[in-house]
C-alpha cells in the first residue's frame, strides 16, 4: 500500500496532479475510523456512509476530468478528420505523413489518459480492499454493486471504457485508412484481424488490456382465513346470502386485502434509511414499522363493530385514511419530520379494514363459493406480502418535482397513495352495499370457522378450511339440538360478548395456550422481517434491492408451503404432531440465527431465516385450526369474536417486537440481532413448555 502511494506520487502527470484519487486522504480516513471503532465503538453504518460519500466525490472528480480530456481528444480528431477529407481529394501525398503523425500524437495523449485512468483504478481498488480488511465487512461488494449498476453511475463511466473505446477506434481507423496497403482501402471493421498496425495502436491496446485487468473485479462483484363465522347450511339463509353476493364487490374486497398487505411491507426494506435521513437511528425503523400495528389494534375493533351496519362506508373510510397516511409518510422527507412519518404510518394502521374483509366473505359470499373466496383472501394476503418488498426494488431513483422529493424512501408512500386513490374511485363506482340481516333475527353460528380465514396473515391451507367447515356443521347440529331442549340456555350460550374483557373470561387454558403460540410465532416473524434491513446492512452491507428481494422470496414461500402442508403433511401426521414439530423447528431457526461464530455469514442468516419463517407458517395454520375447535361458541359472532382476539394477539406481538428492535438499538447495531432474538427464544421455549402441560386439553 505504501509502495503504491509512493508510485502514485512519482508517476503523476504534473499538469493533471489535482485530478488523481487522493490516496493519502483516503488512507488517513481508514486509519481514523479504525481508531474511532476501537475507542468509541462507532457503528459501521456511519463508516459506510462516510466512505461512500468521500469515494463518490473522488470518482466524480476523476470522471469529470476524464470526460473533459475525452472531449479535447474528440475535438482534435474532428479537426483531423476534416483535414483527412481534404487530403483524400488531393493527388500529392506530401501531407499524409504529417496527418499520420498528428493521429499518432492523439494516440500518445490517449495513452497518457489511459495511464491516468489505470492509476486511479488501482488506487480505488486498493483503498476498497484496505477498508474491507480493516473493518471486517465487504464494503467493496456494497459499494461496487450500488454504484456500478446505477443508471447514472459515474463509476461505470470510468471502468466501462465507452468514451475511451470510441477514441481508440477513431485513431485506429484513421491510421489504417492512411496506410498504403496494396492500394486497397483497409478498414478495421472489415478486417478485425488486420495486423499491420501502427506501433502506437499496439501500445494503446496493451494499455486498454492492462486497464481491463485492473478493473475485472468490478465485473465479478457487480448479479404464505379468520372468516368471522360460518353460518348453518340452511337453504333459506343461503338464499339470502345469494341475494347479497356481488362478484365485483368481492373482487374489491380482495383488492383491499392485497393493497393493505403491500402497504404494510413495502416500507420494510427502506425504513432504516428513511430513519437515518430524518436524523434518527437506523433501529428507529422498528417504531416506523410497528406504529402501523399499534394503530391496527384499535382499528380492528371499530371496523369489526362498523361491519355490523355497513361494508361500503368502512371500506371508503379505510381507503381515504390510507391515502392520507401514505401522503404524510412521503412528505415527511421534505418536511424533515420523524413525527410526520410516524403519524403517516399510524394513519395507515387506522385504515386496516381486514376485519371488514373477513366479515364480508362470511356474510355476503354463498356457502358454495365461500371456500374459494377464503382462499382468495389468503392468496391476496400472501401476494401482497411478497409484492410489497419486491416493489421497493423498482424505486431506485431520485428526482424532485416542485420541491417534492421522489426517491427510494418516499416513493413507497407516493405509489401507495396513488394506488389507494385509484382504488377509492373504483370502490365508489363499483361496490354494491349488500342488505343487512334484520336485528331481531336470531341466527346461530358455529365457533369453528371463526378462525378459518386469515388463519395466518400470511396464509392458510385449503385443507384446514375444509376441516373447519366439516367441524362447523357438526358443532352447529349440536347447538340446534340444545336450543330445542332448552331455548333459554341456548340463547345465553349464543349471545355474543359485548366487551374484550368478557371475551377474555371465556378463554379456557387450552385456548390461552393456542393464543400464546400465535403470539410467539408473530413475534418471531416480526423480529425477522422488521430488522432484516438493519441486520443485513450491518453484517453483509446489503443494498435495498437485496433486502427487498430477500423479503419477497420469503413471502413467495407462503402458498407453496401451505399447499404441501394442506394436501400432504396434514394427511400423514396428526395436527398435534405438526404443532409440536413446528414449534421446535421455529426454536431451532431462532437458535441458528444467533451471531456466535465470527464472521456472521449470509448462508447462516438466510438458512436460519428460512427455517424460522417456513416453520412459523406451518405452525400458524395448524395452531389456528386447533384453536377453532376449543373456542367458545359465544366468540363466533359479534364485534368481539374469536377472529378479533386472534388478530389482536398477533398485532400485539408485532407491536412488542417492533418496540424491542428500537429499544435494542440503543445497545448498538452490533448487538441488535442477539438482543432481539433472546425474547423470541424465551417466548418460544415457554410456548413449547405450555403446549406439553396442556397437551391433553386440546383434544
Amino acid at each position: 500500500m505504501v509502495a503504491f502511494g509512493k508510485k502514485l506520487r512519482e508517476n503523476q502527470i504534473q499538469e493533471w496532479q489535482g485530478y488523481y484519487i487522493n490516496y493519502k486522504l483516503l488512507k488517513k480516513m481508514v486509519k481514523r475510523h479504525a481508531r474511532q471503532i476501537e475507542v468509541e465503538r462507532q457503528d459501521h453504518h456511519h463508516i459506510l456512509k462516510d466512505f461512500s460519500r468521500l469515494l463518490d466525490k473522488q470518482i466524480e472528480k476523476i470522471v469529470l476530468f476524464l470526460l473533459e480530456q475525452q472531449g479535447l481528444l474528440a475535438r482534435r480528431l474532428f479537426t483531423l478528420g476534416e483535414w483527412h477529407d481534404v487530403l483524400l481529394q488531393q493527388t500529392e501525398g506530401l501531407s499524409i505523413s504529417e496527418l499520420q503523425e498528428a493521429y499518432r500524437e492523439v494516440g500518445r495523449d490517449l495513452l497518457r489518459l489511459l495511464y491516468f485512468v489505470e492509476m486511479n483504478a488501482v488506487g480505488l481498488r486498493k483503498i476498497l480492499k484496505k477498508i474491507d480488511k480493516r473493518f471486517g465487512y465487504k464494503f467493496t461488494d456494497y459499494y461496487v454493486k450500488t454504484r456500478a449498476n446505477h443508471p447514472y453511475s459515474e463509476l461505470r463511466q470510468v471502468f466501462k471504457h465507452v468514451g475511451i473505446g470510441a477514441v481508440v477506434g477513431a485513431v485506429s481507423r484513421n491510421l489504417a485508412d492512411l496506410k498504403e496497403h496494396h492500394g486497397d482501402f483497409v478498414s478495421i471493421y472489415d478486417q478485425p484481424a488486420f495486423s499491420d498496425q501502427d506501433p502506437v495502436i499496439d501500445s494503446i491496446k496493451a494499455a486498454v488490456n492492462r486497464l481491463s485487468n485492473s478493473t475485472d473485479f468490478l465485473h465479478y462483484l457487480s448479479k404464505h382465513a379468520l372468516i368471522m363465522r360460518e353460518e348453518l347450511p340452511d337453504p333459506s339463509e343461503d338464499d339470502d346470502v345469494e341475494q347479497r353476493y356481488h362478484s365485483m364487490s368481492l373482487l374489491l374486497n380482495l383488492a383491499n386485502t392485497f393493497l393493505y398487505m403491500v402497504n404494510t411491507y413495502i416500507v420494510v426494506p427502506t425504513a432504516d434509511d428513511y430513519s437515518l435521513s430524518l436524523g434518527a437511528a437506523a433501529t428507529v425503523c422498528g417504531v416506523v414499522i410497528g406504529s402501523m400495528a399499534v394503530a391496527q389494534m384499535f382499528s380492528s375493533v371499530y371496523f369489526s363493530a362498523w361491519s355490523n351496519r355497513s361494508y361500503l362506508r368502512p371500506l371508503l373510510f379505510s381507503s381515504f385514511v390510507l391515502l392520507v397516511g401514505n401522503i404524510l409518510y412521503a412528505l415527511a422527507y421534505d418536511l424533515n419530520s420523524l413525527s410526520v412519518l410516524l403519524i403517516g404510518r399510524l394513519f395507515c394502521g387506522l385504515g386496516s379494514a381486514r376485519a371488514v374483509n373477513r366479515r364480508y366473505i362470511s356474510d355476503c359470499v354463498p356457502l358454495k363459493l365461500r371456500m374459494q373466496a377464503s382462499a382468495g383472501f389468503v392468496t391476496a394476503s400472501a401476494l401482497g406480502m411478497a409484492c410489497g418488498p419486491a416493489l421497493a426494488c423498482l424505486f431506485q431513483t431520485h428526482f424532485k418535482v416542485y420541491m417534492i422529493t421522489f426517491n427510494e424512501e418516499t416513493l413507497p408512500g407516493w405509489v401507495m397513495a396513488l394506488a389507494w386513490l385509484i382504488y377509492l374511485l373504483w370502490l365508489w363506482l363499483s361496490f354494491r352495499e349488500p342488505p343487512h340481516e334484520p336485528k331481531n333475527k336470531t341466527v346461530f353460528h358455529e365457533p369453528n370457522a371463526v378462525l378459518v380465514n386469515d388463519a395466518v396473515e400470511y396464509g392458510s391451507t385449503q385443507q384446514l378450511l375444509l376441516n373447519s367447515r366439516v367441524n362447523s356443521q357438526e358443532g352447529c347440529e349440536d347447538e340446534v339440538q340444545e336450543c330445542d331442549d332448552d331455548e333459554e340456555h341456548s340463547h345465553e350460550k349464543h349471545k355474543p360478548v359485548n366487551s374484550i374483557l368478557s371475551a377474555y373470561r371465556l378463554l379456557t387454558p387450552s385456548v390461552k395456550v393456542q393464543l400464546l403460540i400465535y403470539f410467539m410465532l408473530k413475534y418471531a416473524m416480526e423480529i425477522l422481517l422488521a430488522e432484516s434491513s438493519v441486520v443485513t446492512a450491518h453484517y453483509f452491507i446489503w443494498s435495498t434491492n437485496s433486502v427487498a428481494i430477500f423479503l419477497a422470496c420469503l413471502g413467495l414461500t407462503v402458498l407453496p408451503v401451505n399447499i404441501v402442508v394442506g394436501n400432504y403433511i396434514s394427511n400423514i401426521f396428526e395436527e398435534r404432531q405438526i404443532l409440536l414439530a413446528s414449534e421446535i423447528m421455529v426454536c431451532i431457526g431462532i437458535l441458528l440465527s444467533f451471531h456466535i461464530f465470527i464472521p456472521y455469514s449470509v448462508p447462516q442468516y438466510v438458512c436460519s431465516a428460512l427455517v424460522t419463517f417456513v416453520s412459523a407458517e406451518v405452525l400458524e395454520g395448524v395452531n389456528l385450526s386447533l384453536l377453532s375447535r376449543v373456542m367458545s361458541s359465544r366468540l363466533s359472532r359479534g364485534t368481539y369474536n374469536g377472529g378479533l382476539l386472534s388478530t389482536e394477539a398477533g398485532t400485539l406481538a408485532r407491536v412488542i417486537a417492533d418496540g424491542t428492535i428500537t429499544l435494542s438499538g440503543y445497545l448498538g447495531e452490533n448487538r441488535l440481532l442477539n438482543v432481539t432474538l433472546v425474547p423470541s427464544l424465551f417466548i418460544c421455549i415457554s410456548s413449547i413448555a405450555a403446549t406439553f402441560f396442556t397437551y391433553n386439553s386440546l383434544y
